[in-house]
């Protein structure tokens, strides 16, 4: 059994290197090629191009690398149609891979596409559109598989990786020996792992830290950075905005948000993850104001709740700050009323609930839906 994967960021290398692993307990002779990343190269896969190449971010980004995105859009699926293996199946990236589904099913291959686009976030109408791409959508959000259904499209719930990876109790003091962090009150900043989002946001997170700190002077801060371009960004914004007490990580977003009391994120995958870390959390995000005029002009965006913990519980568990409330007062308030809440059992126990409700062995789950897809004629 010969499957082709596709991903091209480090999120995808990692998920579909779980997807292998499951596989190849399943069918040890299972044979993988493809594009990825150094994880799936380490469970076998025979690479064929660089996954950074993927990595672009922002409409002028895609716009400079364009010839090199057509060019190995046409080199993948020349490739891909010659080898004729059973099964193609894209990781996540859907503006690339969506298309790479299309073409290839249209040549006579058998597609799968792994990670739904955030259809019950924007644009639900999409999931009309991926039937013509592939033949099955493996979903990691319980409420994702039935908007598909309502046109047509088969779709199966696998589970969030995330949820298997996190402890249900993470521990709090081994995450703060690990960072070496003084005996001392801690608040993780993630302004997202985008320069874009960096610019975006960090200086209106630092103003509210600001506010925050005059009110809790003991509080420190930890702001971990994706990579090293992030890293300048955010240095260069503590520079015009100074916050005391202030240290910049080098990764470990995971291990900030365990060793905090609370955290402060953009909106996006990094609320599920102080969910399931256990956080208490304030979800801040703005785009820009004619972007904004925009997709609500056109009635793109249709959804009540933004932040995944508000979304999966359909309540508002979180305060969520978006756009003209994203504010340094609003910030703060917001982050004071978490840091001196005497109790938040009632919170904690709504994350765990949907922490359980995530953890399916999402790696197994979804090996499961491939080798069951492969068995249908």
């Amino acid at each position: 059994m010969k499957i082709a994967l596709i991903a091209g960021e480090e999120s995808g290398d990692l998920l579909a290197a779980e997807l292998m692993a499951a596989l190849k307990a399943h069918q040890p002779g299972i044979q993988f090629i493809g594009m990825g990343g150094p994880k799936m190269q380490a469970q076998g896969l025979d690479t064929w191009f660089d996954y950074k190449t993927l990595s672009v971010m922002g409409f002028i980004e895609v716009l400079k690398h364009l010839p090199a995105l057509l060019k190995l859009r046409k080199n993948l699926l020349k490739r891909l149609v010659a080898e004729k293996p059973d099964l193609v199946i894209g990781v996540d990236a859907p503006d690339f891979n969506l298309g790479i589904e299309k073409s290839c099913k249209r040549a006579g291959l058998r597609t799968m596409h792994f990670v739904s686009p955030s259809v019950w976030a924007w644009r639900e109408k999409r999931a009309a559109r991926i039937a013509e791409s592939c033949e099955q959508v493996l979903c990691l959000f319980p409420m994702e598989p039935a908007i598909f259904a309502k046109y047509g499209v088969d779709a199966r719930y696998v589970g969030h990786p995330l949820a298997d990876r996190i402890a249900m109790t993470p521990d709090r003091e081994a995450a703060r020996t690990a960072l070496a962090l003084p005996d001392c009150r801690q608040l993780a900043i993630l302004p997202g792992s985008r320069v874009s989002e960096i610019d975006r946001l960090l200086p209106v997170f630092l103003q509210g830290a600001a506010l925050l700190k005059a009110s809790i002077p003991e509080l420190h801060f930890l702001i971990p950075a994706a990579n090293s371009l992030c890293r300048d960004r955010i240095a260069h914004h503590l520079q015009s905005h100074p916050l005391p007490d202030t240290r910049i990580l080098d990764g470990h977003a995971q291990s900030a948000m365990i060793a905090a009391e609370a955290v402060l994120l953009a909106s996006g995958t990094a609320a599920l993850e102080a969910m399931l870390c256990k956080r208490p959390m304030v979800v801040a995000y703005r785009i820009s104001a004619i972007t904004y005029s925009m997709v609500n002009a056109l009635g793109l965006i249709k959804i009540e709740r933004f932040s995944l913990p508000n979304v999966l519980s359909g309540q508002d568990l979180v305060p969520e700050l978006i756009q003209d409330r994203c504010t340094p007062e609003a910030i703060a308030s917001e982050l004071q009323t978490l840091l001196e809440a005497k109790d938040n059992t009632t919170l904690m126990a709504h994350f765990e609930r949907l922490h359980r409700d995530l953890r399916c062995d999402a790696g197994d789950a979804a090996a499961s839906a491939v080798l069951e897809l492969l068995a249908k004629q």
